[in-house]
């Protein structure tokens, strides 16, 4: 097949592979050389008409349109969505399994289980990222070959923490990311490293969350220790007194419900929505259906979409909740002089994905069938089961860094221009929306879910797939990005607000 169609209304088709000007599709004939992934218009569309795909609105026509014309940004305009909404329209309830499914997890005193057992070095500011590092430095795999039951020695440094205000949005979105960072089921023992005099302070957060010092709970300040060199002998003597009881932690048998699985995509392309995307989310149904939860995020992501999630959400509370999110975005674009067609990126547009309601739709596959059980702040922990939202930009590491701050124990990102992301503590599990990228970028993708085109496999069969990798990296199975060193540097919180 030459092309695929999503739904009988569309106003467009997909072309499997690139098309010659003069190949038939369906009923027309291109008038264009067609890239793989693009779309084609079947029927003529005057200036101003609604284009669909998904059977939903991706765009207006900027002109008139000839049935077999290349449909892309050169004749396919953005405009802002005005929906109206629905809630608990289209609620499809979650049938528990019949065979409850487990992992082989870290269950913590705080009755929370995790998939890794690391050590964590947070920084407070970017103060005292250097710091942070040369303490990590210092455990290289000779140190930590005497303890194979720790996953390693993770630095979590980032670029603020200072020059912001302190209180609003900004600062709470930051407290929030150490404190669960600080408190996540994939750390046995936390180091908090600061400089002493910056706008984020650790006893602050030390205060509002009710954190207390013990041996596997440590704080330090470098002014207070007297200077960089003796913070970082200091921090090494610390970590190295965790190491022994973080060692003592063993993977015993959990139920599948304490999965809490990150839903990603990033370098999309027009394969997203019809494979990896669809097929994520019926692991997420399966995650349901077990009792876990998946959490979606990247709110500009499901901008055109999020009708069909408010539909989905159990109550009008918690789709009134991600209603109030949009209108944030749109907000927050509008100040900063952006539009929310900002997104898609130029990877996303030669890869097929014209305007961001497009990628949106596309996107919102992810979160399955089940119904929305809850919405969250960036970072906010996240206690409902099933599917979830969570706030957050765009852009991977940051929304990422939300999620996993979040309780999120593994992270699942689709890709179809390629990534080579991972994350630390969680692992990241990669998932390839086409096979020619697969085979492109093996070393770093998981899963192939383009056999869903080019071997006819099905989305419940992959999706099944993707539930089993979370089980048996959730067990200790280790991921491409888990191999090739990736994490180091993918936590970024969301810096909000402006900088002082």
């Amino acid at each position: 097949m030459d092309f695929v169609r999503l739904d009988h209304t569309d106003t467009v088709v997909t072309a499997t592979r690139p098309l010659q000007v003069g190949a038939t599709v369906e009923d027309v004939v291109t008038t264009a050389l067609i890239p793989s992934g693009h779309k084609i218009a079947t029927r003529d569309l005057a200036k101003g008409e609604a284009l669909r795909k998904y059977a939903q609105i991706i765009g207006y026509a900027a002109q008139d349109i000839a049935a077999g014309d290349h449909v892309h940004t050169h004749n396919l305009e953005f405009r802002a969505t005005d929906m109206d909404y629905e809630f608990a329209t289209d609620l499809r309830p979650v049938t528990p399994a019949a065979t409850p499914d487990t992992f082989m997890g870290y269950r913590r005193e705080s009755g929370q289980v995790g998939t890794r057992n690391y050590i964590a070095i947070v920084t407070s500011v970017n103060c005292s990222a250097t710091a942070a590092r040369m303490i990590a430095d210092h455990f290289t795999p000779e140190v930590m070959a005497d303890y194979p039951n720790v996953d390693g020695v993770a630095a979590f440094v980032h670029g603020t923490g200072c020059g912001m205000a302190g209180d609003g949005d900004g600062f709470e979105a930051l407290q929030r990311v150490m404190w669960g960072y600080a408190k996540h089921p994939n750390h046995a023992a936390v180091l908090m490293v600061g400089l002493g005099c910056e706008m984020n302070q650790i006893d602050w957060l030390l205060e509002a969350y009710g954190l207390k010092q013990g041996p596997t709970f440590q704080t330090m300040n470098i002014q207070n220790v007297a200077g960089l060199r003796r913070t970082v002998e200091m921090g090494i003597e610390k970590v190295t007194a965790m190491l022994p009881i973080a060692n003592q932690a063993t993977r015993t048998e959990c139920p599948a419900s304490e999965l809490m699985v990150a839903l990603q995509c990033g370098g999309s392309d027009a394969w997203s929505g019809v494979t990896a995307n669809p097929a994520l989310g019926y692991a997420c149904d399966l995650l349901a259906a077990q009792g876990a939860t998946g959490v979606l995020a990247e709110t500009p992501e499901i901008y055109g979409a999020e009708h069909l999630l408010t539909r989905r959400a159990v109550d009008r509370k918690v789709g009134d909740k991600l209603i109030g999110l949009i209108k944030w975005w749109e907000d927050y674009t509008a100040r900063n002089k952006g539009s929310m067609d900002n997104n898609p990126s130029p990877g996303n547009k030669k890869g097929g994905l014209t305007t961001i309601l497009e990628k949106s739709l596309g996107a919102a596959a992810k979160g399955g069938t089940s119904p929305l059980t809850g919405v969250y702040k960036y970072a906010e922990p996240v206690t409902a089961r099933g599917f979830t939202f969570m706030d957050s930009p765009g852009y991977d590491p940051a929304s990422v860094t939300g999620q996993i701050a979040g309780g999120c124990n593994l992270v699942c990102f689709t890709t179809g221009r390629g990534s080579a992301f991972g994350s630390k503590p969680s692992p990241t599990v990669k998932i390839a929306t086409n096979s020619d990228m697969a085979a492109r970028m093996s070393e770093d993708m998981d899963i192939d879910a383009g056999e869903i085109l080019s071997k006819g496999v099905s989305v419940e069969a992959k999706g099944r797939e993707i539930y089993e990798m979370f089980l048996a990296v959730a067990s200790g199975q280790v991921t491409k990005s888990e191999a090739q060193g990736l994490g180091d540097y993918e936590f970024v919180p969301w810096q909000i607000g402006a900088v002082m």
